[in-house]
């Protein structure tokens, strides 16, 4: 079995046959020669809403990365969400989501599903106990997080996948904060792994995608003739994009875990801060979880600011390096206020999070420069 950086520059990706060209092309052609009228040529190309070379090598290597038989790529990972709770849903049918769901998931749930008769029940996911009560004979989708967005809660996947499945429901794991390098929920029992492939997959916030893995055949066919149906793809220089930026994910990932560990230290001893969200944290709820599914912690952190929202507020506007934008798993290091930014969705809901709530994506910049950034902020809060 080959190792984790070696599939990520060469699974799907062997050299181009007709040039040698060691990275993969850009193949940009909306349409394909047919052999004849309904026949395919030997590649099985026809036109670039089906399929598309490009892609295909992306959706090799995310497939080999996340331990599965399948992946597809899409234009945007709500794209993806969206496609595959069409077709695992249908009306009258329940569905469990965090209870600090990605905003985005949210708002597609609470706005889009329900108006199509889907019922759904956020749920604290790190408690088995809770999930088990919150079933229904109609729910066929648990959808979990793990580390969530942005509390960072963690989730056992294992014991998740367990309960859904005797359940008779699917386990979907977004797996975008973990990326396929810290963690690989299809060996745990997840029956597909979602990625937001614009954050930490790509890691260069030049390109948005998103992606669905799977081991399951029947379920891939039927991703597949949806994805085709409603034409949620991925442009080709998309793809290529992805592909070039997944190369270093293994490098990427190390660095901001090492950057985010030494975050986490500064916050925890400075008196601005009411509480630091880390699973690396052996006081963390999650922590014990987290250590035995996770290869290591990542590099997103949340804390709590004292003083509230106002000086929440005064502490993203002060960075010079940590940029005030949402997103997050790139090169650079980014901060946000989830309570009016990427979770304004939720305000108002059972999932609302807190309004003195910061969020750090924190790069791979060099890490005194990120501490002192940091802290100067926290002293302007403080």
């Amino acid at each position: 079995m080959r190792g984790f950086s070696t599939n990520a520059i060469h699974a799907g990706q062997a050299p181009d046959p007709t040039t040698g060209a060691v990275i993969t092309p850009i193949h940009p052609s909306s349409t394909f020669v047919q052999d004849g009228v309904g026949g395919l040529r030997a590649g099985g190309y026809e036109y670039s809403r089906s399929a598309n070379p490009t892609r295909t090598a992306l959706q090799e290597c995310l497939a080999a990365l996340e331990g599965g038989r399948h992946a597809v790529a899409f234009g945007s990972g709500m794209g993806a969400s969206d496609v595959l709770m069409r077709v695992l849903l249908k009306p009258g049918d329940h569905v469990v989501i965090p209870h600090d769901a990605y905003g985005g998931t949210f708002r597609l749930v609470d706005k889009i599903l329900v108006q199509w008769g889907v019922e759904y029940t956020p749920v604290d996911l790190g408690d088995v106990d809770a999930l088990r009560a919150a079933l229904r004979p109609s729910t066929r989708l648990v959808w979990c997080e793990t580390p969530t967005n942005p509390l960072l809660g963690i989730a056992d996947i294992a014991a998740l996948a367990d309960v859904a499945g005797t359940a008779g429901a699917r386990l979907v794991v977004d797996n975008t904060f973990a990326s396929p390098y810290l963690q690989n929920p299809l060996a745990l029992g997840a029956d597909v792994v979602l990625h937001s492939t614009t954050k930490y997959v790509g890691g260069h916030s030049d390109v948005v995608g998103g992606a669905l893995v799977t081991g399951d055949d029947e379920l891939a066919q039927q991703l597949l003739f949806t994805q085709n149906s409603v034409g949620s793809v991925p442009g080709p220089f998309d793809a290529w994009l992805t592909l070039r930026g997944v190369k270093t994910l293994a490098l990427r990932m190390e660095r901001h875990s090492d950057n985010a560990e030494r975050i986490v230290e500064l916050l925890g001893g400075h008196r601005a801060v009411e509480k630091v969200l880390y699973p690396g944290l052996p006081e963390h709820p999650g922590h014990e979880v987290a250590a035995k599914q996770m290869r290591r912690f990542g590099g997103m952190v949340s804390f709590l600011v004292a003083g509230g929202r106002d000086a929440a507020l005064r502490v993203c506007s002060a960075t010079e390096i940590f940029t005030l934008a949402e997103s997050l798993g790139g090169v650079e290091s980014l901060i946000e206020h989830p309570g009016a930014m990427t979770h304004a969705s939720v305000a108002g809901s059972a999932l609302e999070v807190p309004d003195n709530l910061v969020r750090l994506s924190v790069g791979i910049e060099d890490v005194e420069d990120l501490a002192d950034d940091l802290r100067t902020a926290l002293d302007v809060a403080g």
